[in-house]
This record gives C-alpha cells, sequence and structure tokens, in this order.
C-alpha cells in the first residue's frame, strides 16, 4: 500500500475525499489529514506519505509553501494540488514544484481517479527501478565475494571490484559463518537476510552476501586471530526466537578464524561444517574445530587419498570404490594408536565429502541418499560395519550419477548449444541435423534437462552476454547479436527476464 496525506481547511472536502475514493482498490491508504500546511508539515515529519492531496489556500501555511517544504523532507512525495480558484499564478508555481495534477473545486471524481491511478504506476515505477538497481548491486557483490572464496578470481581483480562496490575487509583476521534457511519462500529469507546484516553491523567487518547454493554468508572481520567468535554466533542464534513466525529456521555454522586474506579457508570450513548437522541435527550452531564434532579426523593430514576416491566416483566406477573402501579402513585398522571412536569419525567425514562431492557434480542436494548412512555409522560394532556404511554411500552416489547419464542425441543438442549458440538454432533445426522428430526431440530435452529448450538456450546466451559484458567493451546491441539475439529488444526482455536488470544496468555497475 501506497500512503496518501490531506490537506485542506474545509471539512467537507476532507470527508468527502475519504469517502468518494475505494483508495484500497487502487492500492492506496489515507494515513492522516490536517486543515492548515503546518499542521500538515509536522504529521508528514511523524507519518511520512508518499502522495499528498492538498489545497492551496489555507491558514498558517499554505498549500505552495507546503508543497515546497514537503518535498525537502520528502523529495520523492508526489503532489496533487486541489483549488478553488482557477489561477494561472497559481498553476504556474505548482507546475514549477513539479505537481501531479491541478485539480478545481468541486472535485470531478473521475479526474481524481485518473491522477492517482496514473500517480501509483509512477511511484510503482520508481520502486521498482530502485530494487532492481540495488538488486543488481548486490548481485554484483555476491557473485564478487563468493569468486574470490572460492579461487576463481585473483586477488588483483578482486581488489579493483572491491574499491569500486564499497566491500571494505580492513580487519586482519576474519572467520566466515554460514546460514542455510530451511524454508523456499523468498520473503522469509529476505527478512533473514536483512537480520543477519543488522546483527553483523557491529563487528569490525561485516559483510553479507548470498553465494552459489543460496547461503547467507557473513565474513566478520577480527583484530585478533584468537577472538572469541561466540558472542557472534549466540546473536546469530538467537534471531530464531526473535519474531518466532516471521523468519525460517536455519542451520547456523562457522569456520575458523584466519588471516583475512586467506578467508576463504573459512568460507570453506564453515561451508563443511554445514554438512555435520546431518549428524548433529540438534545442535544450535556447528563450529569447525569444535572438538564434540571434529575431534581426530579434522586435526594432522587426511590419511586417505579423497582426489581418488572422487577420480572413482566421477568415473561411476561402484566396485572400485568398495574395493578401494575397503583396502583403507584394513589399512588404517592396523595402524599405531588407531581408537574405534577414530575410524567412526573418519567414516562421518568420508560421507560428507561423497555428498558434497555428489552436490558439486549435480549442482543438486539429495539428502535422502544419506538420511540412514550416519546411524549406520554409529550402530556398527566392527571395522567391516564401518565400511560397509560408508561403500553403501558410495554406491548412491554412483547410482544418482547412472541414472542422471542423458541420452546421446540430448548430449549432442547440448553441445551444439554450447558450441553454436550464436546461430539460429531451433528443435526442427536440430532435428532435421540428428533425424529426429522436433516434437519428439523437445519432450525428450524437457525430460532429461527439466528445462525447456528455449529456457536453457536463453539462459546459456544471457550467461555468455554477462561474460562478455564483464570483459569486452563492445556495446550492448553488438553483444546481443554474438550471442544470437537479432532483435535488440528481446534480448532486453530475456536479460532483465533472468538478471533482474537490464544489460545497460549491469555494464553500468561492472
Amino acid at each position: 500500500m501506497l500512503n496518501v496525506f490531506l490537506a485542506d481547511d474545509e471539512p467537507f472536502i476532507i470527508e468527502g475525499l475519504y469517502d468518494m475514493i475505494d483508495w484500497a482498490a487502487l492500492g492506496l491508504e489515507i494515513v492522516g489529514h490536517a486543515e492548515n500546511g503546518r499542521l500538515a508539515l509536522d504529521a508528514l515529519e511523524r507519518t511520512p506519505a508518499d502522495i499528498l492531496i492538498t489545497d492551496i489556500s489555507m491558514p498558517v501555511m499554505n498549500g505552495l509553501e507546503l508543497i515546497a517544504a514537503a518535498r525537502r523532507r520528502l523529495p520523492g512525495l508526489k503532489v496533487i494540488v486541489l483549488s478553488a480558484y482557477s489561477d494561472f499564478d497559481f498553476l504556474r508555481e505548482g507546475m514549477k514544484l513539479g505537481i501531479e495534477n491541478y485539480l478545481l473545486k468541486p472535485i470531478n471524481v473521475g479526474e481524481l481517479k485518473e491522477t492517482l491511478s496514473n500517480t501509483v504506476l509512477k511511484l510503482n515505477s520508481l520502486r521498482t527501478e530502485t530494487l532492481f538497481h540495488d538488486y543488481g548491486i548486490q548481485l554484483i557483490k555476491d557473485n564478487t565475494l563468493y569468486r574470490w572464496l572460492t579461487g576463481t578470481m585473483a586477488e588483483a581483480e578482486f581488489r579493483e571490484r572491491a574499491e569500486m562496490l564499497g566491500i571494505h575487509l580492513r580487519s586482519p583476521y576474519a572467520a566466515a559463518v554460514v546460514l542455510r534457511a530451511g524454508s523456499d519462500r523468498p520473503e522469509e529469507a529476505e527478512r533473514l537476510f536483512g537480520r543477519v546484516k543488522n546483527a553483523a553491523s557491529g563487528e569490525e567487518t561485516g559483510i553479507v552476501f548470498r553465494d552459489m547454493d543460496g547461503d547467507i554468508v557473513l565474513l566478520a572481520g577480527y583484530g585478533d586471530g584468537n577472538a572469541d567468535k561466540q558472542p557472534l554466533l549466540r546473536a546469530l542464534s538467537g534471531l530464531r526466537s526473535d519474531q518466532p513466525g516471521e523468519l525460517p529456521d536455519f542451520r547456523l555454522s562457522s569456520g575458523k578464524i584466519h588471516p583475512s586474506a586467506a578467508a576463504s579457508e573459512s568460507y570453506a570450513e564453515a561451508k563443511k561444517a554445514q554438512e555435520f548437522f546431518l549428524v548433529y541435527p540438534d545442535w544450535d550452531w556447528i563450529d569447525y574445530g569444535d572438538p564434540r564434532a571434529f575431534r581426530q579426523t579434522a586435526a594432522g593430514e587426511f590419511p586417505i587419498d579423497w582426489p581418488n576416491y572422487a577420480k572413482l566416483l566421477v568415473a561411476k566406477d561402484g566396485e572400485g570404490l568398495a574395493e578401494k573402501i575397503n583396502e583403507d579402513f584394513n589399512r588404517l585398522r592396523e595402524s599405531e594408536g588407531v581408537t574405534p571412536s577414530y575410524l567412526k569419525e573418519l567414516a562421518v567425514e568420508l560421507i560428507v565429502r561423497f555428498k558434497m562431492e555428489l552436490q558439486s557434480i549435480k549442482r543438486t542436494e539429495e539428502p535422502e541418499l544419506f538420511a540412514t548412512a550416519f546411524e549406520s555409522v554409529g550402530d556398527a560394532a566392527e571395522i567391516a560395519g564401518l565400511a560397509e556404511a560408508v561403500i553403501q554411500v558410495a554406491r548412491r552416489c554412483v547410482d544418482s550419477l547412472v541414472r542422471d547419464v542423458r541420452s546421446p542425441v540430448v548430449l549432442q543438442v547440448l553441445n551444439a548449444i554450447h558450441e553454436r549458440y550464436a546461430d539460429e538454432l531451433s528443435l526442427k533445426t536440430l532435428g532435421a541435423q540428428f533425424h529426429i522428430h522436433p516434437v519428439y526431440l523437445g519432450q525428450l530435452f524437457s525430460k532429461e534437462t527439466s528445462e525447456s529448450f528455449t529456457e536453457y538456450i536463453n539462459k546459456y546466451r544471457i550467461e555468455k552476454a554477462k561474460e562478455l559484458l564483464k570483459t569486452t567493451h563492445h556495446k550492448v546491441h553488438e553483444i546481443a547479436r554474438m550471442v544470437g539475439y537479432w532483435e535488440t529488444g528481446y534480448f532486453y526482455k530475456q536479460f532483465k527476464k533472468y538478471v533482474g536488470i537490464s544489460p545497460t544496468e549491469f555494464k553500468a555497475l561492472l
């Protein structure tokens, strides 16, 4: 709802305005009224409005004086003038002040409704533009911080972008905190994001952003590498009980404090700690390195060649993984000083790594694959039982990848899109090329990618356009053609659909 304030020294005019318009139907609400300009100005300070409807001739402070004074305090205020006088000087002064309309009394209800409707459209458009601008800046910040923390942006480039975007890491040490919301409702996640920013405002450095997984990430700065993170974690955890029902439930994890230049290590630790909620679902938060959760497996060199496991997983070699897991557990059993509790921790660590590796490959979570794995580890009475629990997880991950294998024709279509996205591609031309009916090809493509052909190619082209906007000096209409859009207007429409702002606004933020 937009707020409306009325100012007129004639009570029956005020009463009539309340009754003659269905304000709610227009998305408006009257938040107050006053009988002169001075009272109206005082009231607007207490209750800001979006639209002011005012008479010109009023005692104490007239309408023109009210408009000028109110605009100094509320620059975006829209004004509609009412007057019993068809006076050109009044109209001229009103136009100088940027009014929406000058309506003569008695009021024409139809003209007033039309003026209000146009003013609402104008205000909503301005709000949308502001939202897109703010969203665009946050989008660039999110992308910049994520790429820096994951090692895909050079330090020099990060510093240059950070300076431009107002990202300041002044503290010598930093710790990453991750909040993963348990709700898919955007408004709840947005409120949580705002509350985290407020909670972080007292930190020496409190940079809040969203990563590519949709997690909220806080980089908290500290002057000392041995600082206490507990007050911050308690404050963030306390958001759960603040305003119940308004914020989503969330899982809270943190990495260790590292030098700010190595904040990526803390981020990786905080993300990994999130996975241990599968083991400790009732904890308020999980701090990486907490001896209750991370005892021997977090210390020293990891005793298993994980890169080899990852290669076997990508190769979908379930038997190879089973053989390697058995071999490693048997080897460790013979190692000096190894305890049963250590081997259980190692099994949990391996399950977490399988989960994270599968997620990185498929870009989606499949928690059902791991639901009973930790319980099996806890119930295992011997080494063979621990190894079997990990083997079952490995096999489920391999099965998931096998099920995800796409048909050869869809792979050919995907390769065609990736290599020739700038060409005029369609299901008809590709169907003819690969000797398959275009209707069936479209159905097969949607089934195996969960997206329509048009949706997929548009998203891919827009991603390529974003890369070109970031890395080249080509004009927008040139980039549109380079990625396959010969109609610039359609390119603008698709870019705004997937990015939230226009390509011109996106380029201006880089």
